[in-house]
């Protein structure tokens, strides 16, 4: 496909996004039907589809409406290209641009445009200040691809030499050298040899400093309460030989743990809801919440969230961690983290537990976010008295 024709597919999918359907769902609808693309041009398709999503609003400003048709014309206008060499017509391009369209786009407007959902901006703004627009358009570039080198499989240079074998370069960050910036050869993780024998795992950078600042001990019980597919186990399972148990109240979600704690080389329990038992030194919980610090990575999700989901979704967290507070034992900890920015899922749950909650107090808080790591990501440690109090 040419270029032209990879704008013109995005069009399509996007005016389908807009009318509603998931992003997931348009992209492999376009692509079933399209058995003519091949392997490169559907991951173009999707790179210009998640970048018209990311800047949804402020492309609409540049191309001068909220329609695939704007959106593409405003992407084009932002990298400062001419629309008349690509809106051509010919073959399989988009039809010319019209005079309203020529005559259309506000890149003022634009340039000022957070590209968050009005109604969540002042949640947004109340929980980052000053931060708030810088954040909030930093949102709009492409996420960095981070992996979690396994420092059971093999040593931090033998990863990465086996990376670069494959054509996967990487760099290690500054303070967690386990942590590897990919900065060439993405598309070819899945498939490498390295990922496949459990030297490495995709996890951006802020979960893993997060799950680097939790204190661990050998032979401590640790619970990871909301597991899901076990990133966190897995991170933590490197680091410490404890005795980890996951717990998902979706159990098919862990589905993968099993071969995935395997190659890795980690021992990691999964324990079905009614038997959890108790007296745990750590219990992690990495609660459903909002997503909005990884927005880069999911910016259909930012556009699909609502207040009473967002709602909802507090009730749950405050459900979860009073449904730990009894498993941890007394001098024990709670670890509470979200991939939120908004202090309502963050420093205001946390609050909120501590009011229900007088056994436990604050240890500590920290929230990473492209200013300072990766994604935003916001960990809380909880730790029960001994005595009561």
């Amino acid at each position: 496909m040419t270029p032209a024709a990879r704008i013109e597919a995005a069009i399509g999918i996007l005016d389908r996004v807009l009318a509603g359907t998931p992003a997931e769902a348009a992209l492999i609808g376009w692509a079933r039907a399209s058995r003519f693309a091949g392997s490169g041009d559907r991951a173009a398709i999707r790179d210009l589809v998640f970048e018209a999503l990311r800047r949804r609003d402020s492309l609409a400003a540049w191309g001068g409406a909220l329609t695939g048709r704007g959106l593409m014309l405003g992407l084009i206008r932002a990298r400062a290209e001419d629309p008349a060499t690509v809106f051509t017509g010919e073959g399989h391009a988009p039809a010319p641009p019209t005079a309203a369209e020529l005559a259309g786009g506000d890149p003022a407007r634009a340039a000022a445009l957070p590209d968050l959902p009005d109604w969540i901006w002042p949640d947004w703004q109340a929980a980052l200040g000053e931060a708030a627009l810088p954040l909030a358009q930093a949102m709009r570039v492409r996420a960095p691809v981070w992996l979690r080198a396994n420092p059971r499989r093999a040593s931090i240079e033998a990863t990465r030499a086996a990376l670069a074998a494959e054509g996967i370069e990487t760099e290690p960050h500054d303070s967690l050298p386990t942590a590897l910036r990919v900065t060439a050869g993405e598309r070819r993780i899945a498939g490498s040899a390295a990922y496949r024998d459990g030297l490495v795992e995709l996890q951006d950078l802020s979960p893993q400093l997060a799950c680097a600042a939790l204190p661990l001990s050998k032979g401590a019980r640790v619970l990871d309460f909301c597991a899901g597919g076990g990133g966190k186990s897995l991170a933590l399972a490197a680091r410490e030989t404890v005795e980890l148990t996951a717990h998902d109240a979706a159990p098919a979600r862990m589905s993968d743990l099993p071969e995935r704690a395997r190659r890795a080389g980690a021992r990691i329990a999964l324990s079905p809801p009614d038997t959890l038992g108790g007296d745990y030194d750590l219990v992690v919980t990495d609660v459903p919440c909002s997503g909005s610090g990884t927005w880069r990575r999911t910016p259909d999700a930012k556009w699909r969230l609502t207040r009473t989901a967002l709602d909802e979704l507090r009730r749950t967290q405050a459900q979860i961690l009073s449904q730990v507070a009894p498993l941890v034992r007394p001098g024990g900890r709670i670890a509470y983290m979200t991939c939120s920015l908004l202090d309502a899922e963050n420093g205001s749950q946390v609050d909120g537990f501590l009011s229900r909650h007088p056994d436990f107090r604050h240890e500590m808080s920290q929230t990473w976010s492209p200013e300072n790591a990766s994604d935003g990501f916001f960990l809380a440690l909880l730790r029960r008295e001994d005595d009561g109090r």
